[in-house]
């Protein structure tokens, strides 16, 4: 046997679950032979008296009986009598249940007293040897009594088995009789999660938050000697795809106690008082096997403020159910022994109770990464990959701005996707090229029929992007035009290099305005038209806009007065100014975007040949790079290292960078405020 299969884990099949079809059909062939049998004897064939005086004149009758309670006669006839052909005709041709012991015939009498008059003084013509007599009782119909409550024990039943089924486990209708119960999944020594810190990049803040909550479980003395106590909750915050679900799955794997996580969507349910049942039936099974951790994911599905949205007078399920948990965390029964792990990326809906310390004493921030995160993040989804030796973590996380972990990730995939759809044997630069762009622009439409006065339109649109971002001092380095179409509705796009910075300055946005406007600039100058395709650009330019005068206090008009709600209000049903500043705002705004507009065209119209010349080679080649933007235009004027190459070799001065990014924490309130302009700046799509 091979060291392979030495190696191999033997893993048990999970039982089968129960065929609730087979079920059906057993318990249908079941009521079919039920019925069979208590139909056996009411399918004997009706015949009149007249008749049965024949077959006792003829002696072909071996046994008679009377059943007094139902008014009938049952006849059974004797063995030779059978071969008669027409008994034997008429039997097998009119009864389909032809039961060859009997009784065979049935005749129906107004009187049982009369009837047996009669058959004595007809037995009394025939010898003595030859007369049977005749058996007399009652008996309960089966078949009529089935057919009174067969049907309904039948439904009974059924019944019954569905109930079964769905008080499982598994089934359909979600554990109806245990529908108090918490749905939690239990991992512990049996079935531990494989996942620990070594697999997450890109969070060391993050990971030393948490990382002292596993200490703490594994080593308490080391904190309680001093004084210190654990935690009772740790709150991951962050947008999505930045890895707290990751981040916990490490703890999971870390952290050596039982470990049970939900959804917050798990406590929800129809009936009343479920969620707050399901609450307090979770921290039982936690306190049972404590020390443990609970992990909440999507907490904010009852978390909520409470008194949000709700009528006055009406009954929040939701409300009580974060009641229930509110108490759990922190009331006079809590147990010091449970951790809840929660995580949200809307942290402004949450209840101030919850966020309190004593339940959440911790709340972690978890960012997209910067530079140095992404190259880590890079390393780690590209160990399972088999790639070329040109492959450089630093050159892709420089490529990807502004991308989370599972953007990271599912580049990575795709580049291995595409790789093995053009049958290579390993996935070199190129693949991760067309898998960025996968994931920035979307599916390269390759048979898009496009004529050719809109793929010139689009040409010189892009051409007007990269002129104007070229020749503007504060706009970002380009790095790729393309013409191709992607997506849903982008007909080209320009991919531009951000900084890695979280403050901006007025010029700073207004050259990334003015950027922006390119593409319309340079469609009315070539055309002296404008087209839809600028759809996008008009549409981030708004809001660029309207942040600088109404969020960020740039404007000299409305004065150092920010109107942004950090809190994020459920319903807004008023405005925090009057219809005479809201008139101020849209003037300076438009005041603003016009300024911006002329700029752009002012520039254009200097750099025109520059601009001919862009968009002729977007026409032939359909993608060009920063390279070939040098050889045709000449270099950027502004700076010196502004080329691709030149800006990845900053991510070696990797302790600078987190200096760097220490230093400025105090600035990261105005960064998250810039959030919305810095997502902008990675991309351009028309």
């Amino acid at each position: 046997m091979s060291d392979k299969n030495k190696n191999k884990k033997f893993i048990p099949k999970p039982p089968q679950k129960p065929n609730f079809q087979l079920w059906l059909i057993v318990t249908a062939v079941i009521v079919l032979i039920g019925i069979t049998w208590f139909n056996q004897r009411s399918a004997m064939i009706e015949t009149t008296q007249m008749r049965f005086e024949e077959m006792v004149l003829s002696n072909d009758v071996k046994k008679v009986e009377v059943i007094y309670n139902q008014n009938y006669v049952e006849v059974t006839l004797k063995e030779g009598a059978l071969q008669n052909q027409r008994y034997k005709d008429e039997l097998e041709s009119q009864n389909p249940f032809f039961n060859p012991t009997g009784p065979h015939y049935k005749v129906t009498v107004p009187s049982v007293d009369k009837f047996i008059e009669k058959f004595e003084a007809l037995e009394a013509k025939l010898p003595e040897e030859d007369q049977i007599g005749y058996e007399a009782h009652a008996e309960e119909s089966w078949g009529n009594w089935f057919g009174s409550f067969g049907f309904l024990l039948l439904v009974f039943f059924l019944f019954w088995i569905m109930m079964r089924r769905m008080a499982g486990p598994s089934g359909p209708g979600g554990q109806i009789f245990n529908v108090g119960k918490s749905k939690a999944q239990l991992f512990d020594a049996e079935n531990k999660v494989k996942i620990t810190f070594g697999n997450v990049a890109g969070l060391d803040e993050a990971k030393e938050e948490v990382q002292e909550i596993v200490e703490f479980l594994k080593n308490p003395s080391k904190f309680t000697k001093l004084g210190g106590k654990i935690p009772k909750g740790a709150l991951l915050v962050g947008p999505p795809g930045t890895g707290k679900t990751l981040l916990a799955k490490a703890v999971a794997g870390e952290a050596g106690v039982p470990f049970f996580t939900l959804s917050g969507s798990d406590f929800v349910e129809m009936f009343v008082g479920v969620g707050a049942a399901r609450v307090r039936d979770l921290f039982k099974q936690a306190k049972e096997k404590a020390p443990c951790i609970i992990f909440i994911d999507e907490i904010d599905a009852i978390g909520r403020s409470r008194g949000k949205g709700q009528m006055p007078g009406s009954n929040d399920e939701r409300e009580n159910t974060l009641n229930s948990l509110l108490v759990e965390m922190d009331g006079f029964g809590t147990d010091t022994g449970v951790i809840v792990l929660a995580a949200t990326n809307r942290p402004d809906v949450l209840d101030s109770a919850l966020l309190r310390p004593g339940r959440f004493d911790r709340q972690i921030s978890i960012d997209k990464p910067d530079i140095v995160g992404r190259e880590a993040i890079f390393k780690v989804h590209l160990a399972p990959i088999k790639t070329n030796s040109d492959i450089d973590p630093k050159k892709l996380a420089a490529q990807t701005p502004g991308f989370a972990g599972a953007e990271i990730a599912n580049v990575c995939n795709e580049a291995a996707l595409i790789a093995a759809r053009r049958n290579k044997a390993a996935v070199d630069m190129e693949d991760f090229q067309d898998a960025v762009d996968r994931v920035i622009g979307g599916l390269e439409k390759k048979n898009k029929i496009i004529s050719p006065e809109e793929k010139k339109i689009v040409a010189y649109h892009e051409a007007g992007h990269a002129v104007a971002g070229w020749f503007l001092e504060h706009a970002d380095p380009l790095v790729k035009v393309s013409i191709v179409p992607r997506g849903i509705a982008a007909l080209g796009y320009a991919q531009y290099l951000p900084k890695e910075q979280f403050l901006y300055q007025t010029e700073q946005l207004i050259d990334e305005m003015c950027m922006t406007l390119g593409g319309r600039a340079a469609e009315e100058i070539i055309f002296s038209k404008i087209s839809t395709g600028a759809l996008s650009d008009l549409e981030r330019v708004t809001k660029m806009a309207y942040s600088i005068v109404s969020i960020y206090g740039m404007n000299d008009k409305i004065g150092n007065v920010s109107f942004y709600d950090s809190k994020g209000s459920e319903y807004k049903f008023d405005k925090p100014y009057s219809e005479a500043t809201a008139e101020t705002i849209d003037e300076e705004v438009r005041k603003l975007i016009t300024a911006a507009y002329d700029r752009t065209k002012q520039l254009l119209n200097q750099r025109k040949p520059e601009l001919e010349k862009l968009a002729q080679e977007l026409l032939e080649k359909e993608i060009i790079f920063q390279s070939d933007l040098e050889n045709l235009i000449g270099k950027r004027p502004f700076d010196k290292e502004t080329t691709y190459e030149a800006f990845t070799k900053k991510t070696d001065k990797t302790d600078d960078s987190k200096a760097e990014n220490t230093a400025d924490d105090s600035s990261k309130v105005s960064g998250d405020d810039s959030s919305d302009v810095e997502e902008s700046l990675s991309e351009k799509k028309d």
